[in-house]
């Protein structure tokens, strides 16, 4: 397995298990998108408690369809080396993609993660995620009910899953899980699993910047009642499909795994000079979103129409206020940087913790040029060659400088399946213990 598999051959994978094990496994249609693509369902065993795995969630994070693969085929084969894994005893229903509509629009992504080397010129440029009140697992809190997230929402009542698995992939950075309620007993093993395939924890994410953090890598959803709810801006999260197995007294895992290691993501050392490195960031990602939105200022004569553009759409939300908004959630760090002298070190300005930030402030101006110049590679426009040949040139550039300042390794594809196959069946195993 030398990249991430396409839907299209995820699929057929599927069909063949189906093939090979008639009793164990079955696939059905659980829904149907947006676009009318089948969203299917590939359930093993026969188990009276139920495991929901749900790979693709996200269009840009291709490794989920792969790690399903290797789930179901554990179970198949009658694995009982784990109660969790016990064909007899736990029925595995994985959902093999989410957001198939997402995932056509990134066609070429998976070729992206093929080979040695540092591909991110290729895999941005062919990467899409669609806005958030159009992400399948978030548009809920969005106010948006689509078919795709009504999918979802209906198996976990029909299945009442003890355990629900999200399978993302991170561009860059090391390995963590988040959980809407804490599972004891997953850090270790967790930790065990990520240095057994070279790959880092990651010590601090964006994603669960202020989420309640038991153990590295682990981060917990506060409770509702909690004021780090509103800091981590998680007030409505409860509305979302993570959440949606808590129902029926059941736990969510969003399981993580890096595309690319950075070579920072678990350095635990005190950053030298967070409120200077959070300063440069916050320029950093503005100054980045800026130049892309002053290529799209000369290019929105000539562009497809945002309400036929899935692209487009996603350009006018990442121009509106996003850049912003990311730079500005980091205000309360820049404040206890600042403070820094009289509060003591934090774990949350941490060398890994900075560095996570790091990503983030790069991958934005990236995500939208990498969007821009496909339209203007597809626009007939005469103003669009000149265009597409000046932002490719910062394209190019930022590639580059992201790639050295995080000292960027690619995990091999196998590396990342393993470990996140090994995480699932860890955290299964602690939630049927509850």
């Amino acid at each position: 397995m030398h990249r991430c598999p396409t839907v299209a051959e995820v699929t057929g994978s599927a069909r063949r298990l189906v093939a090979r094990f008639p009793g164990a496994c079955r696939l059905r249609r659980i829904g149907t998108s947006r676009a009318g693509r089948p969203i299917l369902m590939l359930s093993v065993g026969h188990g009276p408690r139920h495991v929901l795995v749900v790979a693709r969630p996200h269009s840009d994070e291709p490794v989920g369809g792969a790690t399903a693969l290797a789930l179901a085929e554990r179970v198949a084969d009658g694995d009982r080396r784990s109660a969790a894994t016990d064909p007899d005893a736990v029925t595995w229903d994985l959902v093999l993609c989410l957001d198939p509509d997402g995932a056509a629009l990134s066609e070429g992504l998976e070729a992206a993660t093929a080979g040695p080397g540092h591909a991110l010129d290729r895999y941005y440029r062919a990467a899409f995620r669609p806005v958030a009140a159009e992400q399948p697992e978030w548009a809920p809190i969005e106010g948006r009910q689509l078919p795709e997230s009504r999918a979802l929402f209906d198996a976990v009542d029909e299945l009442r899953p003890v355990l629900q698995c999200s399978l993302h992939s991170v561009d860059a950075g090391g390995t963590w899980v988040q959980l809407t309620r804490g599972l004891p007993g997953l850090a270790a093993p967790f930790h065990a699993f990520a240095a057994a395939a070279g790959v880092p924890v990651q010590h601090g994410t964006y994603d669960a910047l202020y989420w309640e953090n038991p153990a590295p890598g682990i981060h917990v959803l506060p409770p509702p009642d909690s004021t780090a709810r509103q800091a981590a801006g998680s007030e409505d999260i409860g509305l979302s499909t993570w959440c949606a197995p808590q129902r029926y007294g059941g736990v969510t895992a969003i399981v993580e795994v890096p595309l690319w290691a950075t070579g920072t993501a678990d350095d635990l050392s005190p950053h030298p000079d967070p409120a200077g490195a959070l300063r440069e960031l916050s320029g950093l990602v503005r100054e980045g979103g800026r130049q892309v939105t002053a290529v799209f200022d000369k290019a929105r004569g000539f562009l497809p129409r945002a309400e036929d553009s899935p692209p487009r759409r996603v350009l006018e939300w990442m121009a509106d206020d996003l850049y912003d908004l990311v730079a500005g959630s980091w205000a309360p760090l820049l404040r206890q940087a600042d403070d820094e002298p009289r509060t003591g070190t934090s774990p949350r300005l941490t060398t890994a913790a900075i560095s996570a930030l790091e990503v983030v402030a790069r991958r934005q101006p990236l995500r939208a040029a990498g969007l821009l110049l496909r339209l203007l590679q597809a626009a007939d426009d005469p103003a669009a060659a000149g265009l597409r040949q000046e932002l490719d040139g910062l394209f190019t550039t930022w590639c580059a400088e992201f790639a050295s300042s995080l000292r960027l390794r690619r995990v091999p594809v196998p590396d990342q399946v393993d470990l996140q196959a090994r995480t699932v069946v860890a955290a299964a195993e602690c939630a049927l213990e509850r």
